[in-house]
């Protein structure tokens, strides 16, 4: 048996279909509640043909200020409301001149004269298309706000996207430029295996690097594997000089990490532990589950330094502040970034993230978009049932943004 998929559609998806909902629904509750008034107070039954004719009209006369409040929302907001004004006294004056004439027809042997019924009219129907106009503007105004929200929030994102790229863009070129520096040697020293050698690995390296988007982020076991590479290209420079390990346990090989964010510091440690000493040095990666955070060291048994350490190399011009800054971004507080040395007792750098797997963000970023999607629409729902159950109008959230193509009578 099929199972038939029912997603909950956001209120003011569709603003149109909304638009003639809250209308409707709005002068429907109007209607219903002077009826039943009236009918609870011994009137006749006949007293409902001018409420309904009533009610009529104002259903007609705020769809044509729909259109008017339509081209007046964006313009300054001296001109929005004085024209409002104009025109809601106008439409009061209206409402107010049908109501007092069906009046009239119906009850012609009433001493009230027109004016005084006009007069008594113009004060109701002013308060019902004032009210009306009210919800209309706010709903709308509160609609804009949302929007803009919206739009501020995509563009923070497409900010931090463009800011991790450039961080990202910054490792690639200087990396490359050592690695070719090297071939070039080779190549002068005439070892050309080795050097077809180092391109092979070489294109292996860019091309697993160039899978993902320089703004994504991988599994842990992914960072390794390329650092296995770089390493494959590093250990035919330095030979057994260079010698890395790996102790990555297996409950954090799915946790997400920003791409190429180890690498460099590898590379800072090939720079000044492996390259300064002859007998080379020790390089250990190692990741392991500490409460809620993944803990990630890269340490090595070079020299070490005493005194301030300075967040960035020579060797790449990024190093150590590239990769803070991308953590930042990232991050932001949620992150820790420690750096221990001592003269002759190494460099290691710690790096402190919040657990995360792709499952796991998937399924909460679902859970929070239908729980948003949940509280706006009760939220808004619930205002406008409460309106309609007072008597008051419903209005129109169908003109929100002038951007979208919505039909008003």
């Amino acid at each position: 048996m099929a199972v038939i998929d029912i997603r909950p559609q956001p209120f003011f998806g569709n603003k149109n279909r909304a638009f003639w909902n809250l209308q409707s629904a709005g002068w429907a509750g109007a209607l219903a509640l002077r009826g039943i008034s009236g009918i609870a107070n011994g009137q006749p039954l006949s007293f409902l043909l001018p409420i309904i004719i009533s009610t009529i009209t104002g259903y007609s006369i705020s769809l044509l200020l729909s259109v008017v409040y339509k081209n007046l929302i964006h313009r300054k907001p001296i001109i929005t409301w004085v024209t409002t004004t104009i025109v809601l006294s106008v439409a009061a004056a209206l409402f107010a001149f049908i109501d007092a004439w069906v009046f009239l027809i119906q009850n012609p042997t009433i001493e009230t004269g027109f004016a005084s019924l006009f007069v008594g009219y113009v004060f109701v129907d002013f308060t019902m298309l004032g009210a009306w106009s009210a919800l209309y503007f706010a709903i709308n105004f509160f609609l804009r706000v949302e929007e803009q929200n919206d739009q501020l929030m995509r563009l923070e994102t497409q900010a931090t996207r463009a800011q991790l790229a450039m961080l990202r863009y910054q490792l690639n070129p200087h990396f490359l430029f050592n690695t070719l520096n090297s071939i070039s040697t080779l190549v002068l020293l005439k070892q050309t295996e080795p050097a077809n050698a180092m391109l092979s690995r070489l294109s292996s390296f860019l091309r697993h690097t160039l899978v993902n988007e320089v703004h994504s982020r991988v599994t842990l076991a992914q960072e390794v594997e390329t650092l296995h590479l770089y390493l494959d290209i590093e250990k035919m420079r330095f030979e057994d000089r260079l010698r890395p390990s790996f102790d990555i346990d297996p409950a954090v090989r799915d946790a997400l990490l920003p791409s190429l964010l180890l690498q460099p510091l590898v590379e800072n440690a090939i720079k000044y532990a492996v390259t300064p000493l002859e007998e080379g040095a020790e390089i250990a990666v190692s990741a392991r589950l500490d409460q809620d955070m993944v803990k990630i060291t890269v340490a090595d048994t070079g020299p070490g330094k005493n005194g301030p350490i300075p967040k960035s190399t020579d060797s790449t011009g990024v190093g150590l502040g590239n990769i803070q800054e991308r953590l930042n971004q990232a991050y932001g507080e949620a992150h820790k970034f420690e750096i221990k040395s001592s003269a002759g007792g190494g460099f290691s750098v710690i790096i402190a993230l919040p657990f995360e797997t792709r499952d796991q963000i998937d399924k909460e970023a679902a859970q929070d978009n239908a729980t948003v999607g949940q509280i706006r629409n009760e939220a808004i729902f619930g205002e406008h049932a409460s309106d309609t159950s007072q008597g008051g109008l419903v209005t129109a959230p169908a003109m929100a943004s002038s951007h979208q193509k919505d039909i008003n009578p």
